[in-house]
């Protein structure tokens, strides 16, 4: 039970921070980060998961078997707590839909011949995390194989202009928006 109202009292506190604490009533923090991070995330949307370290130097390529995230960069609006730049006042609801909220502070040309799906749907969210994320341009995923959660691997590769490659997708395509097909930049 005390470590219920522990993680309560620590949630509390710390509120929107990156540095998510459990502590009893003396002060003393309780649990592994792993631990901190189920009892959190259970109550609370958007907490970062805890940084693995890899071991590895910046550059080397991960592991097939081992996931290595780089650390947890959070959204600016996020990382200042000012959580009613996209929320009502003490609630979850937005204040607009995610299309036009997205839209509001980032500047996106959608004059284009053909759209994304997501972006096209005003889904910015399915591939963004809003709060934050351990990957670059706070995607959802790792970007090496992010497509992929959408698009087939095999019939992407069945192409022959894509064999034997091993660039990431956006070095050719616009992850947003183009003139051309596939999204061709």
């Amino acid at each position: 039970m005390w470590i219920f109202i522990g993680a309560l009292a620590a949630a509390s506190v710390y509120g929107c921070s990156q540095h998510y604490l459990l502590e009893d009533d003396q002060g003393n923090v309780l649990g592994t980060e792993e631990q901190k991070y189920r009892v959190l995330s259970f109550f609370f949307d958007g907490v970062p998961p805890p940084v693995k370290e890899s071991g590895q130097e910046p550059g080397e390529e991960a592991s097939k078997t081992t996931a290595v995230r780089q650390r947890f960069t959070a959204h600016g609006p996020y990382a200042a707590r000012f959580c009613d730049a996209c929320h009502l006042r003490g609630s979850n609801k937005l204040l607009m839909p995610v299309e036009e909220l997205c839209l509001n502070c980032h500047t996106l040309s959608t004059a284009k011949k053909k759209l994304h799906g997501p972006l096209a749907a005003g889904s910015c969210n399915v591939c963004h995390d809003p709060h934050g994320s351990s990957y670059r341009y706070l995607l959802v995923s790792d970007s090496k194989t992010f497509c992929y959660h959408c698009h087939n691997q095999s019939d992407v590769m069945r192409r022959p202009v894509h064999q034997g490659t091993d660039l990431e997708c956006t070095m050719c395509h616009d992850a947003h928006a183009a003139d051309s097909e596939f999204l061709l930049k």
